[in-house]
């Protein structure tokens, strides 16, 4: 396993406006009939499978009857799952990995439904079988491994603090004494914070969206995420937002799934493991924009 390292400073405003050409095409994998282009560029990356044989995975099972895919992910964040307020297309590396999945499993764009869910409101939807899978910077820990299953990881990233441009009094978690820092609801940057450090005052919010507007108002002194998340904030506005310091922890980003669906698991690590230059091609249109370097890490078995 490689952790990822985010470099500031770049400022790429673009992070947030790059599509996948082709997105509405899909991927051959395990289990899949389909041959499919991994050519990146103008052409698609993948096919839409055909001849799909997932025996044994009620989520699947659910899937064919529906004749869709429900998707759980995140809306407001650049570079990873970003929703256009105006034209209310998708974009980011998560999105194209819930694209990239459901297209291996044989269901085209247009059979995919995407679900805005808020963090602190995941391990229910999955549980309920409100979707189908979710994949919006999804933390892998022991706690949420006792309501659901993870595939993955398929990527690493780490805790960071966003901060003014101008404000150089906090240059990591240490600093954070008698400042209020926020964070979303239902996080792990936000329980680790209250149970690691010694913020003045720790809020929290429904998106970190929200985080950013108190940010710039000046109603809190930092947000606490993971340094993917946060660079993508960095690179809309470079002059006005900025990280501090170094990562502080590492973060498992995983595909969320119901628990005990031991053959949806195995068939999305075995397509991550044998997908290397899918996954590279939409890191490089993603996230290596807003100056995140990083490499696909090994999944769990």
């Amino acid at each position: 396993m490689r952790k990822s390292r985010i470099l500031t400073g770049l400022g790429l405003a673009a992070v947030a406006m790059i599509t996948l050409a082709g997105c509405n095409s899909g991927s051959p994998s395990a289990g899949s009939g389909g041959g499919g282009e991994q050519t990146g560029g103008d052409e698609a990356l993948w096919e839409v499978a055909t001849e799909v044989d997932l025996e044994g995975s009620p989520t699947y099972d659910r899937m064919v009857e529906r004749d869709g895919v429900i998707v759980g992910v995140k809306n407001d964040q650049p570079g990873l799952g970003y929703e256009d307020a105006a034209s209310g297309e998708r974009t980011g590396f998560d999105v194209d990995i819930a694209r990239w999945i459901a297209a291996s499993l044989g269901f085209d764009e247009d059979q995919i439904d995407y679900v805005t869910i808020p963090s602190a409101n995941r391990e229910q939807a999955i549980v309920n079988g409100d979707i189908d899978y979710y994949v919006g910077t999804y933390s892998i820990t022991d706690a949420r491994k006792q309501q659901i299953d993870f595939a993955g990881p398929y990527f690493i990233t780490g805790q960071g603090l966003l901060v003014a441009a101008d404000d150089d009094s906090i240059n990591g978690p240490d600093d954070l004494e008698g400042k209020i820092v926020c964070s979303v609801t239902g996080s792990t940057p936000l329980q680790r914070i209250r149970d690691e450090y010694n913020p003045g005052d720790a809020v929290e919010y429904d998106t970190y969206s929200q985080c950013v507007e108190q940010l710039k108002a000046g109603s809190v002194d930092a947000i606490t995420t993971d340094e993917a998340i946060l660079a993508g904030y960095v690179a809309l506005e470079p002059d006005v937002l900025k990280i501090a310091g170094e990562p502080f922890s590492e973060e498992r980003y995983g595909v969320g799934l119901e628990k005990g669906d031991r053959a949806m698991k195995d068939y999305i690590n075995a397509l991550f493991t044998d997908g290397g230059d899918v996954w590279t091609a939409l890191f490089e249109q993603h996230l290596a924009p807003a100056g995140i370097e990083a490499e696909q890490p090994d999944v769990e078995q």
